[in-house]
């Protein structure tokens, strides 16, 4: 036992120690030039409401899934953005709430979240992860009207392996991909994607336990799969913006991956922003993701204005 719990600790000391000596904890590459508007600098506390344990999956699904709507409180009919929110948990476990914090902040500002589980491996391998997602953004669509959504503003938002499927899922959305089939098409996009700790190309591993169960092989077993279930494979010139953080110090989600991603998407033309949270882990750049937070509303408010902002 003390192990175990002098390992993690023994790593989020030294990161916690960095964050106070450090002039800075975060280095951010692409950001926007100048001072952001002052419209982005205001904060917003608006009241809100929470729907519960939808059930979003049709009566036919492997598994009945569940999401919670997040619906802030605003005057008149005008169309609200949007965040899909996609926890973590190495494909294999946690749950929703622990995106309830970020779905809190982020309803404050306006935005209607919608926060949503998935199976898990190795009971449900992939791509069954990404069909739920994608039935999870057709039932988002189909409810635009009740949530008094605007369908050009709709963002996903996810951490580790959530946003290794948020990633994949606006990626492959409209493309000739099989993985865009049966359940895709191009209004499984997002306008925007925020995207932590992404595990974006799964063949710069060892096959660990995580991607055998979640595969169902090896790389060297299933090198095809293994590099389609990739978001780096499926960058192409029309994918949305992406912001991405990551921590500098990230020894289960290599700093490489991103690295690796932001190069893929810019190859593309496409526009990347990255913000490093220097001296973190993956998980404590989870825990204290305030900046990321913070820099990621104001990414989404510049890339998803309102009509007439």
């Amino acid at each position: 036992m003390p192990i175990r719990v002098m390992k993690p600790l023994g790593r989020l000391l030294p990161a916690l120690l960095a964050c106070v000596l450090l002039s800075g904890c975060t280095t951010y590459v692409n950001a926007p030039d100048g001072d952001l508007p002052s419209t982005l600098q205001q904060p917003r506390d608006l009241d809100y409401r929470v729907v519960e344990n939808r059930t979003y999956t049709p009566p036919d699904w492997p598994q009945p899934l569940q999401a919670d709507i997040y619906l802030p409180q605003t005057s008149g009919e005008a169309r609200r953005p949007a965040v899909m929110m996609v926890h973590g948990g190495g494909w294999e476990g946690r749950s929703r709430d622990d995106m309830t914090p970020i779905a809190k902040r982020f309803v404050r500002r306006g935005y209607v979240v919608v926060n949503v589980s998935y199976r898990f491996a190795p009971a449900y391998r992939f791509p069954a992860q990404l069909h739920d997602l994608q039935v999870a953004r057709h039932w988002i669509d189909n409810h635009a009207d009740e949530w008094r959504i605007d369908p050009q503003r709709i963002a996903g938002f996810g951490y580790s392996s959530g946003a290794h499927l948020v990633s994949l899922l606006a990626l492959v959305a409209g493309t000739d991909s099989e993985l865009d089939a049966p359940y895709g098409e191009s209004d499984t996009g997002f306008a925007a994607v925020v995207s932590g700790g992404t595990p974006a190309d799964l063949r710069l591993w060892d096959s660990g336990r995580l991607l055998i169960q979640l595969m169902d092989g090896t790389e060297a077993e299933l090198p095809t799969a293994y590099a389609e279930a990739s978001p780096v494979f499926h960058a192409h010139r029309d994918a949305p913006p992406f912001f991405l953080f990551h921590g500098s110090w990230d020894d289960l989600v290599p700093p490489e991956q991103a690295e690796t991603f932001m190069q893929a998407l810019e190859a593309k033309g496409n526009h990347v922003e990255l913000l490093w949270m220097n001296g973190r882990g993956h998980i404590t750049t989870f825990l204290f993701r305030g900046s990321a937070e913070s820099a990621a509303l104001d990414f989404l408010a510049r890339e998803m204005p309102a009509p007439n902002a």
